[in-house]
Formats: structure tokens, C-alpha cells, sequence
């Protein structure tokens, strides 16, 4: 199943057609989906969502992030249709993502911890702002370097900061962190677009980064593919056409 690639897969093919190769991280000689980046014997292409949202997200990515299988951005920009990646750059700042960011019609918000910057910058709530639509930032990458990025992107700093009150601890399993309270950016997104309204989109992102998990687990430990599970069940309102499930 071939899907238009997303912006996440695009700057993963102009990296590769600059000559920058993926890192060779655990597991990377397996073969892999081209589209999902799952192990094809566990490809999670069947299973990706449809679903319309009015808000927009932006990634901001490391230049090693966009190559990994793990990296959970790429399952955002699958559901969200508006969707914008760049690698960061301290010194050479992608003119697109000024204009993005200066769009009129948008209301950009920076995801981002609210006790790093003034209260006076801090929201919990998505406003809507004369019919703006919600643009969300989104810093893909691991928190120091994520830190690192909002310290030295002076374009950020005129931004409103949505700080997230998340009620759960995290359910990403793929990559090790030494806080469970840390959310990986796929839960980051789908709380975003919760507070925007765009509740489908919301749990679509939900029950489809459940199914990726257990589909990329099921791959490392070298599990048969169980399409039986409750977050596919979930899963199966936003896609064209059910997969087939056995008996």
C-alpha cells in the first residue's frame, strides 16, 4: 500500500538525496517498510488513519531523528494533513518555517514545559484567535536536545507557550527515559489537538501509536502481528477499509 509521503518523509528523502546517511542504529539492517519504517513482516501500512482536523503541527527535528524507525512524529504527520517538518539549524534558519510561523491565518503555539519561560507566555488552553487556526510546534527530539532548540531559536521567543497538564504517564516503551512522566511527541500531538477540538484526530493518533508500538514490539521480539487488540479495534473507525482480521 504506497500513501503520499508527509513531511517527515520528505525531509527523510532530501537528507538522503543530500548524501546523509541513516545512522546504523540496533536493528537497522532489518528490512523495513519504506512508508511506516516497521519491519515488513509487521508493516503497519493497513492500518493508517483518515481523519480530518483543523489544526496544523510543526515539527522541529534533529538531523539524526528523521532517520530513526522509533521516532514518533512521522505517526503524527500521518494524521494530521496540515503538517510541516524542518531540521533545526542554530545558524541556518529555514526561510519556510519564518513564513509558517508569520502566516496570518495560523495561531502558532510552542509546546514546550511552562516553568522554562515568564507565566506571563504560559497557556494551558488552545483560544481561538479571530478564526486563526491552531498551529502547534512540536520539538521532536530528546529533551536535552530539545532544550538546546528552545533556547537558541530567537524566532520562537515572541511565541505563546502551551504548557500540557497531561493526567497519564507516558506509554512509550520504544526508547528508553529516565522519567515515565516524559511524553513521547505522539501523546504530545494528540493532547494538542484534543485541546483544539480536533477530538477525532486526537484519538485516531491515540489508538494508532498504540498499534504502532505493539506492531514495532511485536517486531523486535519476534512476535506474529495480533490485529485482535483493543487499540486496533479503536483504530479501525478512521481507516478506508478494514484489514482483514482472522478468526
Amino acid at each position: 500500500m504506497i500513501h503520499a509521503p508527509n513531511a517527515v518523509a520528505r525531509l527523510r528523502d532530501q537528507r538522503e538525496d543530500e548524501g546523509i546517511k541513516p545512522i546504523q542504529a540496533r536493528g537497522w539492517r532489518a528490512p523495513r517498510c519504506r512508508d511506516c519504517r516497521v519491519i515488513q513482516s509487521h508493516c503497519l501500512c493497513a492500518w493508517r488513519p483518515k481523519v480530518e482536523s483543523r489544526s496544523g503541527v510543526c515539527l522541529i527535528m534533529t538531523g539524526k531523528e528523521v532517520f530513526k524507525p522509533s521516532n514518533t512524529g512521522w505517526l503524527i504527520a500521518d494524521v494530521v494533513r496540515d503538517n510541516h517538518a524542518f531540521i533545526w539549524s542554530r545558524t541556518d534558519t529555514d526561510e519556510r518555517l519564518l513564513a509558517l510561523l508569520n502566516d496570518p491565518q495560523r495561531q502558532p503555539y510552542l509546546v514546550f514545559p511552562g516553568e522554562y519561560v515568564e507565566p506571563s507566555r504560559v497557556t494551558h488552553t488552545v483560544t481561538p484567535d479571530g478564526g486563526k487556526r491552531p498551529l502547534f510546534i512540536l520539538l521532536d527530539a530528546t529533551w536535552t536536545e530539545a532544550r538546546k532548540i528552545f533556547r537558541k531559536s530567537p524566532y520562537f521567543d515572541r511565541l505563546p507557550i502551551l504548557s500540557l497538564l497531561p493526567d497519564r504517564l507516558s506509554r512509550y516503551r520504544l526508547r528508553r527515559s529516565t522519567r515515565s512522566e516524559h511524553l513521547c511527541t505522539a501523546e504530545v500531538a494528540a493532547l494538542c489537538l484534543e485541546l483544539a477540538g480536533d477530538s477525532d484526530a486526537a484519538s485516531a493518533l491515540d489508538a494508532y501509536f498504540d498499534v504502532f508500538s505493539q506492531h514495532y514490539l511485536g517486531a523486535k521480539q519476534q512476535r506474529e502481528v495480533n490485529v485482535s487488540t483493543p487499540a486496533h479495534a479503536e483504530l479501525l473507525p478512521f481507516i478506508d477499509a478494514a484489514p482483514a482480521v482472522p478468526a
